[in-house]
């Protein structure tokens, strides 16, 4: 059985599939958690406590699931292309799930993004020793550019999206290794 808190971040992650942020009352979130409102303020104290423990949740959750997919891939022996599209996978359906996660991914804070980048280029270096880890970086970087244009402008498909991405990260890395940033 769930507790009153994951109940109260369920409850308020559903509101927000029929409003915006601004419009959800918390009144509401407790009702629909089945706990009183003092109990939601015991909680969370604060509306703004409540929105940073949702987002909290929502994007830990992300990372976890950017982490399984790169392990995942790297168990099967694919290469640093399909490895990525993993990522960039889960990228697109975690943002299509979860409003949070697309607004952390496309807002200006940068910090999921940054997250997401660390994990990936950590994930490949240590899967792809012969690569070069500024190259890895290079291309990540790129690969997380274009994966987060397919969360703001979707494509006809997700996985045309991840095929896409993959391209360009072996793309990227198969560049000679001249000792220069390409």
């Amino acid at each position: 059985m769930p507790t009153a808190r994951e109940s109260l971040l369920d409850a308020a992650f559903a509101a927000l599939g029929d409003r915006p942020w601004e419009a959800v009352r918390m009144v509401e979130v407790a009702a629909a958690a089945g706990v009183s409102r003092q109990t939601l303020y015991n909680e969370f104290s604060s509306k703004e406590g409540l929105a940073r423990a949702l987002a909290r949740r929502e994007t830990e959750g992300y990372l976890a699931g950017v982490d399984r997919e790169l392990a995942a891939a790297g168990r099967v022996g694919a290469d640093a292309g399909e490895c990525f599209a993993g990522a960039a996978g889960w990228t697109l359906l975690s943002a299509r799930r979860s409003p949070v996660v697309a607004a952390a991914l496309t807002g200006a804070d940068g910090g999921l993004v940054e997250s997401l980048k660390a994990r990936t280029v950590d994930a490949l270096v240590r899967g792809y020793p012969r690569l070069r880890p500024q190259d890895i970086g290079w291309a990540c970087e790129a690969a997380i550019r274009l994966t987060l244009s397919y969360v703001i402008a979707p494509a006809a498909s997700d996985e045309e999206a991840c095929l896409r991405v993959a391209q360009l990260v072996r793309s990227l890395l198969s560049w000679p290794a001249t000792g220069e940033e390409p």
